[in-house]
């Protein structure tokens, strides 16, 4: 054994499962990632199970190839959409998981300590205690990828209710008979905000391959930006970002807003106009809140993982 000072973090995002080897300063060592695809699922082979096939998977990976085993592990924390509650994971809208006690089978296989938490609240605090937001008292994480993911701090402590994890700012209505989102509801900010939504609508509005990436929908922004159909894409899909902000801003009156998820790669484009936009839906016209970039992008939710 090498001591216990190592932890694993594991992201389960609405596409992606991603592990991670955690130092006790925050330290990414190695990581493992594989994408989820439930499309060819049936009542057999579940999302359960495959949720449990795949952090398997990349659990011993990571131990093998890192040449650790299970005993030099103190801590197995879990970061998951939806609002997980006593180690079992809830309300995986995107996933359509409606509770499964991940928790219980992780710590029955491993015999180790299992935590799981909000992913936006996990992002959160890793930007918090070692990214963008360290020199922040007031402010919010927002992780803009699938869905939308949040984390609240005030007086530097993170907000948590009692019932559930709450913050749910991707299920704030926007747009009243809008737009139906997969939790039920119609009009909610994740149907208008999430990079899902905005990779979907650039490939059916530039008339893109339906097989394009992100990437490549990235690459095809960028380089046309100036050009005026593309500008008022990006335009019209701030503007419904902004609306968001702005209720979010209204509420909390944060000094800073960090950006996660793959948001992040675009935010030296949309951040300049986030703030031209936000200046016109501002309550308070003289609030000033610094939008800024996560710095640990994807890696957040693994390292937060292992800190609660």
């Amino acid at each position: 054994m090498k001591g216990l000072i190592m932890k694993i973090g594991i992201d389960i995002g609405g596409s992606h499962v991603a592990s991670g080897l955690v130092g006790k300063n925050g330290e990414l060592i190695a990581k493992e990632t594989r994408d989820i695809n439930i499309s060819n699922l049936n009542e057999e082979k579940r999302v359960e199970n495959l949720l449990l096939e795949i952090i398997d998977n990349e659990i011993s990976n990571l131990l093998e190839k890192n040449d650790y085993t299970i005993g030099d592990i103190s801590k197995i924390g879990i970061a998951v959409p939806g609002s997980p509650k006593d180690g079992k994971i809830r309300n995986l809208v995107n996933l359509h998981v409606k509770e499964f006690n991940l928790g219980e089978v992780l710590k029955k296989k491993y015999n180790v300590m299992v935590k799981i938490k909000n992913d936006g609240k996990c992002a959160g605090l890793a930007e918090k205690e070692y990214g963008s937001l360290k020199k922040y008292s007031d402010c919010i994480f927002l992780c803009i990828g699938t869905g939308v993911g949040s984390a609240v701090f005030l007086n530097s402590e993170l907000l948590e209710p009692k019932n559930n994890p709450g913050f749910e700012f991707g299920h704030m209505v926007i747009e009243k008979n809008g737009k139906e989102c997969n939790c039920g509801k119609k009009g909610c900010f994740e149907t208008y905000a999430s990079m899902k939504r905005f990779k979907a609508e650039a490939i059916n509005e530039f008339k893109m391959s339906p097989d394009t990436v992100a990437e490549e929908v990235q690459t095809y922004i960028r380089q046309n930006i100036k050009k005026k159909n593309v500008n008022d894409f990006v335009g019209k899909y701030l503007e419904n970002v902004s609306i968001g902000l702005s209720n979010i801003i209204t509420i909390f009156e944060p000094e800073a807003i960090s950006f996660g998820g793959s948001f992040s790669y675009y935010c030296d484009i949309f951040l300049p106009i986030l703030n031209e936009k936000l200046k016109k839906l501002m309550f308070n016209k003289d609030s000033k809140v610094d939008l800024i970039t996560a710095k640990l992008k994807n890696d957040a939710g693994m390292i937060g993982a292992t800190e609660i």
